[in-house]
């Protein structure tokens, strides 16, 4: 038979976005701890609200299943005497392994004759096992931070309150620091904080939901954006649904409510991030739009509190937005009585990072290698303008409203640039070089943008790597992989065919001697990190991940072309032939020593199969330069492939690694032509070919 079981750890209030990843965790721990115990579940569930984490186990065992082990012992030799009796040995084995020594068997194994026994376990009772398993998964769960409170050893994310554990409605007895199980949970903090007796699951909801608590999450969420729809209807507006505020919003509460407030209209004369940042960053409001998509002075509130008078609720939130609208409104007046470009002083007194200089130092190194990366892509006008643009680009760091609501550095640059009487494409550059800012986020979309985007990324890449602060597991404070993975994004989805090595190298250059380590050095682990995040997007964007490793492998200097590429390879996999074509492909690059190079002397064939091969190789070669040229790999790719059943008549019928030196390097130079056709495309060897 199988039961239920349920376990709630009460705590304080964890962190909105803590809860997320906890949820994941908890139930992987659970199934992991239970697959080690051999207790057979059906399905495993989470919940949580601030102040509880949730496990539900359906369909769990009674007891273990029962298993039979084989345990090895002694040599025949040693457990045995001449005679055949059990020696002292074998004796004391089978009582360690509380079997019988007449039971105990012989068995050969690689090392010769063992004695052997064979223990039958029987399952132990899951009601036994439960209560050290749940001590333990309290243990195993991974947070951001942990805490100790009072005299208890325990770390947790918060302090624990109370603990729930019923099996099958039967109380699991056990304590953690202190804090006995019990079958009682807690309704809500302030509506409801009395415990009350539950039995199972569904007595378990149904009491939460009459203390005021919605325990299920996804309940919650679909809570939260009904009543946000409809306040914000009654206005007549729309809720601007953000997907991360509306899960964080979901976690901050246990039972939603919802209140419609109101600012004053001319607020909205502030630029509308500046208006939005407040309400969702800082007080979780939902900005509220009309059908055009302009901010309407209202916003919409999800409050954890049920009030008889909703209105004193409301009006403490509108007080409170009130005040951070009227300092924006100060921190945007006072800003821009000192145009945007007299600021870029005052980044003198910001640091970047101690060994890389001071901000003010970085936007020197991004201007110069603005105009580099311009002066690649175009004429000096695009050079000049990307000067202008990196000179701007940070030095909206030292204005009042950026110290204050550093969520809108690059937007309020833009904004003042653009008031200051800044050129429209610069100002457009000064918000774009920010992007992407997270994974999943669009590229910059002007190429001026994408110019002093890559510059600023590629400096603090090759800055950090250039003095050996690198990400690890523990952390990356630098953000230096988002800032790896911004450049590859950036050139993929723009489509610039900046050349990647020289654009690090001049990186590098700029850093001068704040680059510790040798330059050379930091250039490949910068290109092999770059290298590893081109790999990861490609593969999020369904490149097979032997496939990208072996476009890769070919060259990255051109990202987009790296891209095309593999994207050819997953084309050319789809023919039905396509894993013999790389097999013969393959054989062909792993047969040549490394770094082999001479010309084909045609006069030295012997055979008819290497002349027939140097034939076509010699015509594929001018039939394919032009498809090379312009990126068509796929097609390229489908016309070398009609040379394979001449590379296998070739393989079967010449031998390679002929006595004759003379001989042997003429064929493997005519391999080394061969492989020159695909070399260009790919690795084939880095190619998984079933079988």
């Amino acid at each position: 038979m199988s039961k239920e079981l349920l376990f709630e750890i009460g705590t304080e209030e964890i962190p909105s976005e803590y809860l997320p990843a906890a949820l994941a965790d908890l139930a992987a721990t659970a199934k992991r701890l239970l697959g080690e115990e051999r207790l057979a579940f059906g399905t495993v569930r989470t919940l949580a609200t601030p102040r509880r984490l949730v496990l539900l186990a359906e369909g769990l065992a009674e007891a273990q299943e029962d298993r039979v082990r084989q345990v090895v012992g002694p040599t025949k030799a040693v457990a045995f005497d001449a005679d055949g009796n059990p020696t002292r040995a074998a004796q004391g084995f089978a009582r360690a392994q509380g079997v019988p020594v007449e039971q105990l068997q012989v068995r050969v194994l690689e090392k010769g004759e063992y004695v052997v026994a064979v223990v039958e376990e029987q399952g132990a009772k899951a009601v036994d096992l439960l209560p050290g398993l749940l001590v333990r998964l309290i243990g195993q769960l991974s947070f951001p931070k942990f805490m100790r409170w009072g005299n208890g050893t325990v770390r947790f994310v918060r302090p624990i309150r109370w603990l729930l554990a019923l099996y099958g409605g039967r109380l699991l007895e056990f304590t953690v620091d202190g804090v006995p199980s019990g079958n009682k949970t807690y309704g809500h903090r302030f509506l409801s904080p009395r415990s009350a007796r539950v039995r199972s699951f569904a007595e378990y909801l149904e009491t939460l939901e009459e203390k005021q608590v919605i325990v299920d999450q996804d309940r919650r969420r679909d809570l939260v954006v009904r009543l946000a729809t409809e306040a914000a209807a009654s206005v007549g507006g729309a809720p601007l649904l953000d997907p991360d505020l509306v899960e964080t919003v979901t976690h901050l509460v246990e039972l939603p409510t919802v209140v419609c407030g109101g600012f004053k209209p001319e607020f909205l004369a502030l630029p509308r991030e500046v208006v939005i940042t407040p309400m969702r960053k800082h007080q979780r409001y939902f900005p509220v739009v009309d059908a055009g998509g302009n901010l309407l002075p209202h916003f919409v509130a999800i409050s954890n509190m049920s009030a008889k008078d909703m209105e004193l609720i409301r009006e403490g939130n509108e007080r409170v937005l009130r005040a951070r609208l009227t300092d924006a409104e100060f921190f945007y007046r006072e800003d821009r009585k000192v145009p945007l470009a007299d600021r870029v002083p005052d980044l003198q007194g910001i640091v970047f990072q101690e060994r890389l200089g001071t901000v003010l130092d970085k936007v020197d190194r991004i201007e110069a290698l603005a105009a580099h990366l311009a002066e690649a892509m175009g004429p000096d006008a695009a050079a000049a303008k990307a000067r202008r643009a990196a000179r701007l680009c940070k030095a909206d760091l030292a204005t009042t409203m950026v110290k204050e609501f550093p969520e809108l550095q690059g937007i309020m640059g833009a904004d003042y640039a653009r008031l200051s009487g800044e050129d429209a494409e610069v100002a457009r550059a000064i918000e774009e070089h920010y992007r992407p800012r997270f994974a999943g986020d669009a590229a910059a979309g002007s190429t001026l943008g994408a110019i002093v985007a890559l510059a600023d990324k590629l400096d603090t890449l090759s800055g950090c790597f250039g003095i050996g602060v690198t990400p690890t597991g523990a952390g990356d404070p630098f953000a230096l992989r988002r800032a790896a993975l911004g450049v590859v994004v950036t050139l993929l989805d723009r489509k610039l065919a900046i050349p990647l090595a020289p654009a690090v190298r001049r990186a590098l250059a700029l850093l001068g001697a704040r680059c510790v380590r040798p330059a050379a050095e930091v250039e490949r682990e910068v290109l092999e990190f770059l290298r590893g995040r081109l790999h990861t997007l490609l593969q999020e964007r369904g490149i097979a991940a032997d496939l990208a490793d072996a476009a890769l492998a070919a060259g990255i200097d051109n990202v987009p072309d790296a891209a095309r590429r593999a994207e050819a390879l997953m084309g050319l996999r789809k023919e039905p032939d396509f894993a013999e074509l790389a097999v013969t492909f393959r054989r062909v690059v792993n047969i040549l020593p490394p770094g082999f190079s001479r010309p084909v002397n045609p006069q030295q064939f012997v055979e008819s199969a290497e002349r027939a091969l140097h034939g076509q190789t010699a015509g594929l070669r001018a039939e394919v330069a032009p498809m090379l040229a312009a990126g068509e790999y796929l097609r390229a790719l489908r016309h070398i492939a009609a040379l394979r059943p001449v590379v296998d008549m070739f393989f079967d019928e010449v031998l390679v690694m002929a006595e004759d030196a003379n001989l042997r390097e003429n064929r493997l130079a005519l391999l080394a032509e061969v492989a020159q056709l695909f070399a260009r495309i790919a690795d084939f060897t880095r190619i998984a070919v079933a079988g």
